[in-house]
């Protein structure tokens, strides 16, 4: 906090800006602007960015800012700091005017409020700390020239500033003048929820003030992967009528016992194969002896063929009741004996 000597004071604060505007001439720089008055995204709400030194040889005074803050007509307002401080007077008449402008005031500290600027902070209808930002306080300090006389009253001069600070703090949070001059002494810094717990700030805010959380997608919401690969997207559209019914028409030609034995020949080799028909027994030969005049056995039947249609077809031809073999074997013979009688 900069400050002058009293008995001077009056006279150097009033060749400050004319000195400011020389020096800035001769250097050919402009003003720095610490400050920026913006219309906030909501309709009913002004945004004021103090972001720099308050005053200052090459920064703006108070007028200027509290000249602009009479053209807002908005019900609420914000004001975002990030300042290490600056001059006294000039901060102390920003946070006068912030206190008298009729809209509602919420301070919100962005980085840091230092010094003074932590008793403009103080002028907030309510005070709100951003992540990981701090606040400041400590005594006023100054600069001063001349002799002892001189140098006691800048002793004075500064007890009575700082005393008037703490009772900026004391109104705001709580307790007493010396409390607050203890603390401003021992140049205390305050996290956001330090500056909560003493009363320098209402909310430590968790997140950027600005912005919704995002909501998680529900699963019914997530993308089905296996669309990626729908053939409607290269124009499939399903199979044609004409080849949907090509099984059907096959069917009804082949019949239904063909088509089941041709479904089955191409069944997966996984399937589990069809039991195998059991082979028809074979008769035992007959004693092919001389003393036995009884008339041979019928040969036996050839082997089961493999295709299914000609074992049924094998089966139809060969005799199966013990009468149709007895007459099968009288006419081999007859057949036989008129054969040699031919031969004769």
């Amino acid at each position: 906090m900069n400050i002058v000597m009293p008995g001077k004071a009056a006279a150097l604060m009033a060749s400050q800006r004319e000195r400011a505007e020389k020096q800035r001439a001769q250097l050919g720089i402009e003003a720095r602007t610490w400050y920026r008055i913006t219309n906030s995204a909501a309709d009913d709400e002004a945004e004021v960015m103090i972001y720099d030194e308050v005053g200052g040889w090459f920064g703006c005074t108070a007028d200027d800012l509290i000249a602009e803050l009479r053209g807002i007509t908005a019900p609420r307002m914000r004001v975002r700091i990030n300042s290490p401080g600056g001059s006294v007077f000039e901060g102390i008449a920003i946070a006068n005017a912030l206190r008298a402008h009729p809209a509602s005031v919420t301070v919100q500290v962005d980085s840091i409020a230092a010094s003074i600027a932590s008793v403009i902070a103080m002028a907030g209808d309510r005070i709100e700390m951003a992540p990981n930002s701090m606040m400041m306080i400590h005594d006023a300090s100054g600069l001063c020239y001349g002799n002892a006389a001189d140098m006691a009253e800048m002793e004075e001069l500064l007890d009575l500033l700082s005393d008037n600070i703490a009772d900026a703090y004391a109104a705001r949070a709580g307790g007493t003048r010396d409390e607050w001059r203890a603390r401003m002494r021992a140049e205390t810094w305050y996290l956001p929820e330090d500056a909560v717990e003493s009363g320098l700030a209402d909310e430590a805010l968790a997140a950027p003030k600005a912005g919704q959380p995002v909501e998680e997608p529900d699963e019914d919401d997530e993308p089905d992967m296996a669309r990626a690969w729908d053939l409607a997207a290269f124009g499939y559209q399903g199979p044609r009528p004409e080849v949907a019914t090509l099984s059907e028409d096959i069917r009804s030609l082949i019949g239904d016992e063909v088509a089941a034995q041709l479904a089955a020949a191409v069944a997966p080799a996984t399937e589990e194969p069809a039991p195998e028909e059991a082979e028809p027994e074979q008769p035992e030969p007959a004693d092919e002896t001389p003393a036995d005049p009884e008339p041979e056995e019928p040969a036996a039947p050839a082997a089961e063929p493999e295709d299914a249609w000609a074992a049924a077809v094998a089966r139809l031809a060969t005799p199966q009741d013990p009468w149709a073999a007895a007459v099968a074997r009288f006419t081999r013979n007859t057949s036989a004996s008129s054969a040699a009688t031919n031969a004769a």
